[in-house]
């Protein structure tokens, strides 16, 4: 019991001594709060880049993952049922799309003007 509260004890103090340090280094922005939105939109857009790089990758993965699965069912009809590799399969087709349901949605809600935090450098593969 000593042990661990003596743990505790030291996890709260280094939490105190790091939010101190990190609080004495950050400066605001001249601009006030335009300059922190403007600074976070920046921030925004690279996670809207994040999330699609990693939903085509993970759809990818799923496409493969479902064709491996429908291998073996085909091998092994009895031990591997079909409801997996299309459950993936769906999925795969999922995430590969999420990319063009983001441009779409973000038409519909800020209308064809409104570029709150797109996604930069993704091309359609029509042009």
């Amino acid at each position: 019991m000593k042990k661990h509260t003596l743990l505790t004890l030291a996890g709260l103090i280094c939490f105190c001594i790091g939010t101190a340090a990190l609080a004495a280094t950050v400066t605001l922005p001249s601009g006030g709060i335009g300059a922190v939105a403007t600074q976070a939109k920046g921030s925004l857009a690279g996670l809207a880049q994040l999330i699609t790089a990693g939903s085509y990758v993970g759809g990818m993965g799923f496409a493969v993952g479902a064709i491996a699965k429908f291998k073996a069912h085909k091998d092994n009809p009895t031990q591997e049922h079909i409801s997996k590799p299309i459950a993936l399969l769906f999925v795969a087709a999922a995430l590969i799309f999420l990319p063009s349901v983001f441009k779409s949605v973000g038409g519909t809600l800020y209308g064809a003007s409104g570029i709150v935090a797109g996604v930069s450098g993704i091309t359609s593969f029509t042009s």
